[in-house]
């Protein structure tokens, strides 16, 4: 097949789709090139169904290639990428959350999209090229998608929104939002904010629509010159006859099953009426049908649950369309940690524990967008099996936890405070104990409490919501604060963080085909307000960090140093640092600036180790009188160790004023003297006196032979007698005796 490319100008910069060159025996593949950033996107439809599946088994995997960016992964033990970095997860995520809702209901063949990274130029992310490719790949296959879809990045650089930023310049916006969307509407919404008012988002979010239109018109370009013929997929979908039929037998039955309070309760009468339908149904209906049956009893408790709330406004636990559940917090939870907090609305119920660490602590992460870049604030969430009541085996992290874990990270780190105002690692875990929805949002109000309950100076509290919809012909119900029925059976879950100020993070997860602008800004208004409710409710608890750390956690004391000294505060293959941690506990962390970060148990050993540390960093001062110690004896002096890995010599003639015969006759290795700098020579030798502290000798009476006893005169590095051999050898590192 011939290669076919068609390119768009986006942003400024040429977009281009290219196929038929590579990986022939792809369903499709497609190459996406912006600027020198470049991916590969493969689709592949199985040709069999898998035996016993009864839902879409869509998988997206991002494949991060270090040689995309001309780096070699790995240590030199394992020069290859190994498991998924989580960013590549989250690139994944995100792309399956934009196709996955365009596929056919009901679809059984696994369909497998691999993005692979060929090229990256450090200025255009590979995250939507991924997804566009991803759209194309599809949109020129035989596979059934109702696409295209396209996706840009809106950014917000002082006050004007940029349509894909280059790369580089996302640091210094203050809004990182990607909206995937169709000719019709948006799919798909992710994004992290620096506290951007609502209204703001949604004029991004419109911004971000229209300037998707191009890619989605060079998509059908592409689909027009090399397009195949779409292949059905082999589909399951429940019976409509036997779900009228239960509809009509047992619809008042499911309605009191549902309608329950409790998700425990509710689940056991739905599997019970489950069990009782299927056995008294399967009888009077075909063999082929009895296979449907489940199926089509599922579909009956669908439609029951959304004709409750569409038509009725009555939400399966009862509340209203705008109603939170119950919320109680609580702090100082675990004595032992740093600070904890536990959020529960409704039955989710996430604990939180904050943990303080030194700057050194900082995860190390290498990704094909920076080689090795640092996380000072990490957010983890656990969401072991006993938290919906079930059994299964404890494995690493699933995907889900992390994307869950990333996007509490994404709505709090807004408000953590700078390096300069907190040096500390932050790591918060959230452990999931309770479940039924909305488990990312609750981890986000726990780590509220627990980073308030570790005195960590956030910039305000953050609290999240998540917003469900059920729509059927010209109505739509927006809930706040959905459960697990409710996500379920709804077209979506519209998470929104926040604080009073505005938004922090936002992911749209939805199975509609599209959501309305009129419908988006509902959500985002009522999320607002739902999210300040809760706000008030964690500050009846906590409403400002605590004054004071947790007694268990570290102190650290932030000093600096001239750059030019940081070889002397380590010493010679790390001497005098090891010195330093060994007497105080300290950890030290010094940068390349001049900042030195030690962080020790408590304060007294933290100010301790600073003093030692600007001790090796001192220059000692002509004229200043310090307290030294006696390292060595020589026959015309002592070498005094006035600073730490500084040695000074005090002469022999400037140890008294009289005169004498030896030197161990007044010192010996180990003294501690007061000695005076007399003089620091250019090559760094210092020259010190002791007699000038002494009190000076009583004149001899007149007739004598003059002069103060013992004198030797006033030159700074000893006197010269008239004749003979100079008493002031030079110092020992100059490895020899003479006059200096």
């Amino acid at each position: 097949m011939r290669e076919v490319v068609v390119s768009r100008e986006i942003a400024g910069r040429t977009l281009s789709l290219a196929t038929g060159a590579l990986a022939p025996q792809a369903d499709a593949a497609v190459v996406v090139r912006y600027g020198d950033s470049m991916v590969l996107v493969t689709v592949v439809r199985a040709k069999e169904v898998r035996t016993g599946i009864d839902f879409f088994p869509l998988v997206v995997d991002f494949e991060e290639r270090m040689y995309a960016a001309g780096r070699i992964p790995g240590h030199r033990f394992m020069r290859r990428e190994g498991r998924p970095s989580d960013q590549a997860i989250l690139t994944a995520r995100l792309i399956d959350r934009s196709i996955r809702p365009l596929f056919p209901k009901g679809a059984l063949n696994d369909v497998q999209v691999i993005v692979t990274a060929l090229s990256f130029d450090y200025e255009n992310p590979l995250d939507l090229l991924g997804l566009i490719g991803a759209s194309a790949a599809l949109t020129i296959s035989d596979i059934p998608f109702d696409g295209p879809v396209a996706a840009v990045r809106v950014g917000l650089l002082g006050d004007t929104f940029v349509v894909n930023p280059p790369f580089k310049r996302l640091e210094e916006s203050r809004l990182d939002l990607v909206v995937a969307s169709t000719q019709q509407a948006v799919v798909m919404i992710e994004a992290g904010a620096h506290q951007i008012p609502e209204q703001q988002m949604m004029d991004a979010i419109v911004l971000a629509h229209r300037a998707a239109q191009p890619l989605i018109e060079l998509q059908e370009e592409l689909r027009e010159k090399v397009g195949r013929e779409k292949v059905p997929f082999t589909t399951l979908l429940p019976d409509e006859a036997l779900t009228n039929l239960i509809l009509e037998r047992y619809g008042a039955a499911i309605r009191a099953a549902v309608l329950q309070s409790s998700k425990e309760v509710r689940e056991t009468k739905v599997r019970e009426l489950k069990e009782q339908v299927v056995s008294a149904l399967a009888a009077s209906v075909s063999e082929e049908k009895q296979t449907l049956l489940p199926l089509s009893f599922d579909e009956a408790v669908h439609r029951t649950v959304r004709d409750m709330i569409l038509r009725e406004g009555v939400r399966p636990d009862g509340r209203g369309y705008y109603d939170i559940r119950p919320i109680s917090c609580a702090v100082g939870i675990s004595p032992r940690a740093h600070g904890s907090g536990l959020f529960q609305r409704g039955e989710t119920q996430v604990l939180t524990i904050a943990t303080l660490g030194a700057t050194s602590e900082e995860m190390l992460v290498e990704t094909i967008l920076e080689e090795e870049a640092t996380k000072r604030f990490m957010h983890q969430y656990n969401f072991p099996p006993y938290s919906t009541g079930e059994v299964r085996p404890l494995r690493g992290p699933s995907r889900r936890e992390i994307g869950h874990g990333a996007l509490a990270e994404r709505a709090l780190e807004p408000v953590i405070p700078d390096e300069d105002a907190f040096p500390y690692t932050i790591r918060l875990v959230s452990e999931v104990l309770s479940s039924n929805g909305s488990t990312s949002m609750a981890s986000v109000c726990g780590s509220t409490l627990a980073l308030m309950d570790a005195g960590v100076p956030i910039l305000a509290p953050v609290a999240g919501i998540s917003v469900g919809l059920v729509s059927g012909g010209d109505k739509a119900a927006l809930l706040t604060d959905i459960q697990g029925t409710e996500d379920a059976h709804g077209d979506m879950d519209f998470k929104i963080a926040g604080t009073r100020e505005g938004i922090t993070a936002i992911q749209l997860d939805l199975k509609l085909k599209g959501l309305s602008f009129d419908l988006i800004e509902r959500a985002l208004y009522q999320a607002r307000e739902a999210r300040l409710f809760i706000l008030d409710k964690i500050a009846e608890v906590i409403d400002k960090p605590r004054p004071e750390l947790s007694p268990h956690a570290p102190r650290v004391i932030t000093i600096r140093i001239p750059t030019e000294k940081i070889g002397e505060v380590i010493g010679p293959r790390g001497k005098h640092i090891k010195h330093i941690q060994q007497e105080t506990d300290a950890v030290i962390d010094i940068h390349p600036d001049g900042t030195v970060f030690i962080t020790c148990p408590d304060l007294e050993r933290a100010e301790k180790a600073a003093e030692m540390i600007r001790l090796y960093a001192a220059d000692p001062e002509v004229g200043k009188v310090y307290k030294g110690r006696v390292t060595r004896i020589l026959p015309f002096g002592a070498l005094v160790e006035i600073l730490p890995g500084k040695e000074g010599l005090l002469h022999i003639s400037q140890i008294s004023h009289e005169r004498i015969a030896a030197v161990s006759d007044v010192l010996k290795v180990g003294d501690e003297v007061e000695v005076k700098v007399l003089g620091v020579e250019p090559d760094g030798k210092i020259a010190l006196s002791r007699k000038v502290l002494l009190p000076a000798p009583t004149p001899m009476r007149p007739g004598g032979t003059g002069g103060p006893t013992g004198s030797s005169g006033g030159r700074p590095f000893g006197g010269r007698p008239r004749s003979g051999p100079s008493p002031h050898p030079r110092h020992p590192r100059d490895r020899g005796t003479g006059s200096s």
